[in-house]
Formats: C-alpha cells, structure tokens, sequence
C-alpha cells in the first residue's frame, strides 16, 4: 500500500480539499469515491477529478482497509460556459 499522506496535504487543488478533510468524510461515513466528492467537493473542480481521483481512492483504500479498485469512480462532467436566455431560445439577441 502506499505511504500515507499528512492531513495538511491538498489532494484536491481545484477545490483545496486536503488529506485530512478526505479522512474528515470517512469518518462521518463516505465508502467510496461519489460519498466523498459529495461531502468535500474533491473532483468537482474544472479537472472534474482526473488530477485528484486516484489519492482519492488511495485515501479511501487505506482508511476502509479495502482495494482501491472497491472505491469506485467518480462521473467526470463536461466543463460548462454560461449562455444568455436569447441563446437558449434563438431569438437572435446574443450579448
């Protein structure tokens, strides 16, 4: 298993989410990845967790005693950009 990160180590640096505020979610019940992301916002960021997932997972691995595989992934999403309402409704009125 690999080494296990201080607390103060920022894991997630898109939402600054540290080692300890990972273990923080564990504790209050995160088993996997999603529950995680949901109580700390680590993978939300503009990389959508593809700089952070895997010491997510290695967190949860050590933490649960479990395969890091058995944590799960978590859903990237697409970066989004604002559009105004004339956009959306093609009137022709773009800002």
């Amino acid at each position: 298993m690999s080494e296990r990160l201080d607390d103060d180590v920022l894991v997630c640096r898109c939402e600054e989410v540290t080692a300890g505020d990972i273990r923080r979610a564990i504790r209050a019940g995160a088993t996997d990845v999603t529950q995680v992301k949901l109580r700390t916002r680590a993978g939300m960021g503009l990389c959508q967790g593809r700089t952070c997932e895997l010491l997510v997972q290695q967190i949860l691995s050590q933490e649960l005693g479990v395969r890091q595989e058995e944590t799960g992934y978590s859903t990237p999403r697409t970066p989004q950009r604002p559009m105004t309402f004339g956009t959306l409704g093609g009137d022709g009125f773009d800002d």
